[in-house]
């Protein structure tokens, strides 16, 4: 019988995304691992494979569509000699067998039996590719002793390859399916005044209404939910940067022959990693009832890009050269402005690193992007007056962080000794290749 391909679920976080484009068209005869479509969640486009092999019978979600929810049907996949008839007949037994355990639940008398994929001995009722059936012939399976990997149980390739034959079971009324209970996510509180009320203000004025895309709409949720939820508190530290300076200079000049530039921002994802290890407590995230504390250095770094951000992780970043780091940095940062990462390259790490001071600015605050622990907030290195350990007036490159912290995960004097850690290292920054 037909089988839907549903909305699938391209991150663990994904709720729904945007059918950006097909790539392919009803009638076309599609094999498992073919490219169906493009798929934009908030962070990226990913190409979506087929699961199973078949004919597309029909599209059910147009290209272009924003907000499809994960696990909804976006198309119909059809076996061999089925058609475009078989999609509404096998509509109306699905509808029957969804309603009756609400039938059940009202009605005193028992509820009758649901009519979906009965067991017969040649099983063709079964939910199972054509594959799955040629297969499991050829090695003598009884396809109703197999459970099914695709979607809604439908037995595929993969799981008859590695089954060996076994006595078929005596036939037996198939037990209900238990029914799938769907417990939507709490509506987040409106920010402010609502969309009529904001245009009424500005009646009269001219305006541009620009819709968010999906990338802008979880910046502004998850962003709004961090700072109401989150109990921040922020250290700021004033970092002498010539020692620094100097020594990347005299690295450069050194790696000019291999194609290399260090920039500030490397010597900072070392420091931030190198103190991660030196003050392991702090290395750590919010899991809602307790605390994880992480081993490796797992370093988030924000890149911005057209309309929104990314934070992509450089794991292991302690343990990794300052070159290997710039040279990852720079690939990371390059598809995250083309939205070509993929979800396990900016999710995860326990600490991340937002630096503005490139773009002149002094100093801020940044909001910690859970489940961090915490965020290093990066403003420009500027000329100042200090005061030398003899009591005389000097000039130094001085440069200004804010570290944003989880006061969940860490209290303010563990907060103190890991910020110490990472101006000790970049203040001495030749103690980072020790």
């Amino acid at each position: 019988m037909p089988t839907e391909i549903l909305m699938p679920a391209l991150s663990p976080t994904m709720e729904e995304g945007t059918l950006a484009k097909w790539l392919v068209k009803e009638g076309d005869t599609v094999q498992s691992g073919d490219l169906l479509a493009e798929i934009e969640t908030d962070k990226a486009t990913m190409e979506f494979e087929a699961v199973d092999e078949g004919v597309i019978g029909k599209l059910l979600i147009a290209a272009g569509t924003e907000g499809v929810k994960v696990n909804t049907p976006i198309a119909v996949l059809l076996d061999d000699g089925e058609s475009a008839d078989d999609i509404a007949a096998s509509a109306a037994p699905t509808a029957t067998a969804q309603a009756e355990p609400a039938k059940a639940a009202e009605a005193a008398k028992p509820a009758a039996p649901a009519p979906a994929a009965p067991q017969s001995a040649d099983g063709a009722r079964l939910f199972a590719s054509p594959l799955a059936r040629r297969i499991a012939a050829d090695k003598g399976l009884d396809l109703s002793q197999i459970a099914g990997s695709g979607p809604r149980g439908r037995i595929v390739k993969a799981d008859v390859e590695g089954a060996t034959a076994q006595p078929a079971a005596a036939p037996a009324a198939a037990a209900p399916a238990p029914a799938q209970t769907t417990v939507a996510a709490p509506a987040a509180a409106p920010a402010g005044p609502s969309t009529d009320t904001v245009r009424k203000m500005y009646e009269g004025r001219d305006y541009e209404e620009i819709k968010l895309d999906g990338m802008r709409k979880t910046i502004a949720a998850r962003l709004s939910e961090a700072k109401q939820t989150i109990p921040h508190f922020y250290l700021r530290r004033d970092i002498k940067l010539d020692a620094l300076l100097k020594f990347r200079s005299q690295l450069n000049k050194q790696l000019e022959g291999r194609g290399v530039k260090l920039s500030v921002n490397d010597f900072i994802i070392k420091a931030v990693a190198n103190a991660l290890q030196t003050i392991p407590e702090a290395n750590a995230v919010w899991a809602g009832d307790r605390v994880l504390q992480l081993k490796p250095s797992d370093v988030a770094v924000a890149v911005a890009i057209e309309g929104g951000l990314f934070t992509p992780v450089l794991k292991d970043a302690d343990m990794k050269s300052l070159s290997a780091l710039s040279s990852e940095m720079k690939d990371l940062a390059a598809r995250a402005r083309d939205r070509k990462l993929a979800p396990h390259e900016y999710q995860g790490g326990s600490f991340a690193i937002s630096n503005l001071g490139m773009f002149g600015i002094d100093n801020f605050d940044a909001i910690v992007n859970p489940p961090h622990s915490g965020i290093l907030a990066v403003g420009a290195g500027v000329k100042k007056p200090v005061v030398g350990a003899d009591g005389e007036l000097a000039v130094a490159t001085v440069m200004s962080v804010t570290m944003s912290v989880d006061h969940r995960v860490i209290d303010g004097a563990l907060g103190a000794n890991l910020l110490q850690a990472i101006v000790d290292n970049l203040e001495n920054p030749m103690v980072m290749l020790a």
